[in-house]
């Protein structure tokens, strides 16, 4: 009998991967990961609790442990607080202070999940290890989940065709509402279980107290970018991304005023009217930390820039082993500096990088 480590989150996806798993015939062992201390952080301000004072974390080890009992299988827990710190947060900081809009999930899976976790796992002697992303792997390559509106190939895209080897995603091939049924069908905990939001393992917080803690707020003002205009003030940089249109505070019509960049060194953040004034958009980007999961390197793909957003057709030039200039001369909005830009073939996802620049007409775009 093969042995399965399965990273148990206190969520339905991994609760119902587990099931799964187990009638399936594998030996299933479940292992929780803690990767953040609210004590050690001193991250009070926005660090919500529930009604029985248990942090969300402690909530999500408990409702991990009742699944595990329920359905007859161990599960072990591993702190991974230091190496969290270390490759993910400060990671996500760094990012932050040079004025861009970091993907701490992605280095969350490239750093923990998919490594520290598959360290610990091969001490319990797994054969493999499973996690409840809706992704799948057939002949050796990553491909999207059945459910489009849950797939999370986008957050797997830094990993190494090494990390993917003996990996099982046992979720990949069912749609979220079947995965609740089957939760209520064995009665889980976690089968009304709302989905975890906010940043990977540190969850839901007011983003702005919770940052005050690690960077410190430096305000400045809101242009115009098309008249010059200051038209308010901001209270960091840190806090808008491209595209962004709530929390302008402006008045007025402030509810037709987007985000359309920043000017860092002179710490203004520039906005224009309207979702689709031409500010918002370019029509190529330099990517960086490439990183292929595919053999295949085509010159034609499509490419995601947000997670949530349509397919967008690219072609690709390669320039180094790390970078590739990814260009869409129909123009897409809002990419931004720090996101992830990951590229698919039909249902495969080839690999992704990080977008270090943008451009218009061949000129890097001075404002974002």
């Amino acid at each position: 009998m093969k042995t399965v480590v399965i990273g148990m989150s206190g969520g339905v996806d991994s609760s119902v991967a587990a099931i799964i798993l187990k009638n399936q015939g594998y030996n299933v062992i479940g292992l929780f990961m803690r990767n953040w201390d609210s004590s050690i952080n001193n991250d009070i301000l926005g660090n919500p609790t529930l009604n029985n004072n248990i942090c969300p974390q402690e909530q999500d080890y408990n409702d991990a442990l009742e699944v595990c009992k329920k359905i007859d299988i161990p599960l072990h827990r591993v702190d991974f607080v230091k190496e969290y710190w270390d490759y993910v947060f400060t990671y996500f900081l760094d990012e932050l202070k040079k004025g861009r809009t970091p993907n701490p999930d992605i280095m969350c899976n490239k750093y923990i999940k998919f490594d520290m976790f598959i360290k610990e796992a091969k001490k319990l002697n797994a054969d493999y290890i499973a996690t409840g992303h809706y992704a799948r792997i057939k002949d050796g390559k990553l491909l999207r989940g059945v459910d489009n509106n849950k797939d999370q190939t986008y957050f797997l895209s830094q990993l190494s065709n090494k990390q993917l080897e003996n990996v099982l995603f046992p979720i990949g091939d069912l749609e979220k509402t079947e995965v609740r049924e089957i939760a209520q069908r064995y009665n889980l905990i976690t089968a009304k279980k709302k989905d975890s939001t906010g940043i990977c393992f540190i969850g839901e917080r007011n983003f702005k107290q919770f940052l005050e803690n690690y960077l410190p707020n430096i305000p400045g003002d809101i242009v115009n970018i098309e008249t010059g205009e200051k038209v308010g003030s901001h209270v960091g940089l840190m806090y808008y991304t491209v595209g962004q249109r709530k929390g302008l505070n402006l008045g007025g019509n402030s509810d037709r005023l987007f985000t359309v960049g920043k000017a860092l060194e002179k710490n203004i953040l520039y906005v224009a009217y309207g979702d689709d004034n031409d500010y918002l958009y370019t029509d190529s980007a330099l990517i960086e930390q490439m990183n292929w999961i595919s053999k295949e390197k085509p010159k034609k793909c499509t490419a995601k820039f947000r997670y949530r957003q349509q397919d967008n057709d690219v072609e690709i030039e390669i320039v180094d082993e790390e970078h590739i200039l990814v260009k869409y001369p129909q123009g897409v909005k809002a990419v931004t500096p720090g996101q992830a830009c990951v590229l698919y073939l039909g249902e495969e996802c080839l690999g992704g990088g990080i977008i270090k620049e943008v451009y218009k007409n061949g000129e890097k775009t001075w404002y974002l």
